[in-house]
Order: C-alpha cells, then sequence, then structure tokens
C-alpha cells in the first residue's frame, strides 16, 4: 500500500485495472487528507471564535465583524456536508462501489476522480442529471 497521501509519486493510470488495490489506497488517502484538511481549518475557526469576541466600540466595525462570521460560518457548514460526502466516498471505497458511476454502473475517468474525489456520476451522467434538474426548475 502507497504511503498516506501518495507520497511515493503514485498517480492511478489508465493501463492498470481500474479501481485495484493500490487506486483504492490512493483514493483513501487523498479523501483522508481532504477531510483532515478541512477538520483542521473547522478547528483554527472555533479557536478564533472562541477568541475574538467582537468588543468593537463602533456599530459599524461590530457588523462587519459579524458579517464576516456569518460568512465564515457558512463556509464551515458547507465543508461539514462535504466531509459527509468524503465518508460516503469512503464507504463506497469499502463496499468496491467507489469510482463506478451510481446512474449507469460504469467506470468513472480517473481524470474526473482526481479532480473530484466524492464524485458519483460519470460527467455524461451529471449532465445529463444536471439538465433534468434545470428543467424541473423551469417547470
Amino acid at each position: 500500500m502507497p504511503p498516506v497521501g501518495g507520497d511515493d509519486g503514485y498517480r492511478p493510470s489508465a493501463d492498470e485495472e481500474f479501481m485495484n488495490p493500490r487506486q483504492q489506497a490512493y483514493f483513501r488517502a487523498k479523501l483522508q487528507g481532504w477531510k483532515d484538511s478541512i477538520l483542521r481549518e473547522a478547528a483554527g475557526t472555533l479557536s478564533q471564535l472562541q477568541v475574538d469576541t467582537l468588543r468593537e466600540a463602533d456599530l459599524t466595525d461590530r457588523a462587519s465583524s459579524e458579517t464576516d462570521w456569518s460568512i465564515e460560518l457558512r463556509t464551515r457548514d458547507r465543508q461539514r456536508k462535504l466531509i459527509s460526502k468524503i465518508e460516503a466516498a469512503m464507504r463506497r471505497i469499502d463496499e468496491g462501489e467507489y469510482g463506478y458511476c451510481e446512474v449507469t454502473g460504469e467506470p468513472i475517468s480517473l481524470a474526473r476522480l482526481e479532480a473530484r474525489p466524492i464524485a458519483t456520476m460519470t460527467v455524461e451522467a451529471q449532465e445529463r442529471h444536471e439538465r433534468q434538474e434545470k428543467i424541473s426548475r423551469e417547470e
């Protein structure tokens, strides 16, 4: 198994069996590293919130600080949702379903998984899904 984070320079290749154990280990390490990074950022935000007590005397400064923290907290909420998607992808690795489109069952391209390791659909299936959502919203 390659070192966590792919420190040995390994990159999945189309020349090898799709989702072989080495590819699975690579993507698991990539997902775990992403999750760890998000958790570190969240811990930093929490520490900063505890330190900053918003003591600005000027109402404009206080409003600006509160707006900044509101944006930061919304970002953290999006990242919390992202963590659940990362964990779902790791479960798919455990179940042998990772890397395969949930709609067509076809392999998702390695390039797509590199760019978006939580992808659950091929590009084509994702585009069809988005077109159908757009049509539904317009009706």
